[in-house]
C-alpha cells in the first residue's frame, strides 16, 4: 500500500511540475548591453518574441550620444543581436514601437532604420517622449514572430 502511495504521489509531482512549467524563455546575449533595471533582454513564449526597449548603450555599457544616427545604429545593432540569439531574424520583427525626445530627429531616425528593414518593413509607431534612461534620444522595442 505505501509503494502505491509513493508511486501516485511520484506521478502528481511529475504532473505538477510538467503543467506549472513557464512557457517564457528568457533570451539574453552578451553582444548586447545587459538590462539596467529589473529586466529581461527578451522574452520568447509561444513562438513570439518580445524585445525590451533598447537605448544605444554599446555591450560593455559605454554610450555614444553625440548624434541620434549613431544612437540609432546602436539601438538596432543591439536588437538585432537579441533576436539572433532568439534564434530570428531582422525579418521576422512584425512590430516596433520608437520612442524619440525630439520628432525632428524623425528622417534622420528613419534613413538609419529602412538600412536594417529593407524589404517589408515591421508596423511601427513613433512617439515623443519628454526623457529616456541615461539621457537616450531613442529607444526602441520590437515583438518578432
Amino acid at each position: 500500500m505505501i509503494k502505491k502511495i509513493s508511486i501516485v504521489a511520484g506521478i502528481i509531482i511529475l504532473l505538477v511540475a510538467f503543467t506549472n512549467k513557464d512557457p517564457r524563455e528568457v533570451i539574453f546575449t552578451k553582444l548586447a548591453p545587459a538590462p539596467i533595471g529589473p529586466y529581461s533582454q527578451a522574452i520568447k513564449t509561444n513562438g513570439t518574441l518580445y524585445v525590451s526597449g533598447q537605448i544605444g548603450l554599446r555591450p560593455d555599457g559605454s554610450f555614444d550620444s553625440t548624434t541620434v544616427e549613431n544612437e540609432c545604429t546602436q539601438v538596432l545593432n543591439n536588437i538585432k543581436a537579441i533576436v539572433e540569439a532568439a534564434g530570428m531574424k531582422m525579418s521576422n520583427i512584425s512590430k516596433s514601437t520608437i520612442y524619440l525626445t525630439d520628432l525632428k530627429n524623425f528622417a534622420k531616425v528613419n534613413d538609419v532604420y529602412k538600412t536594417y528593414f529593407p524589404l517589408n518593413p515591421p508596423a511601427r509607431e513613433t512617439i515623443e517622449v519628454k526623457a529616456l534612461p541615461k539621457g537616450a534620444h531613442i529607444e526602441i522595442s520590437v515583438i518578432a514572430n
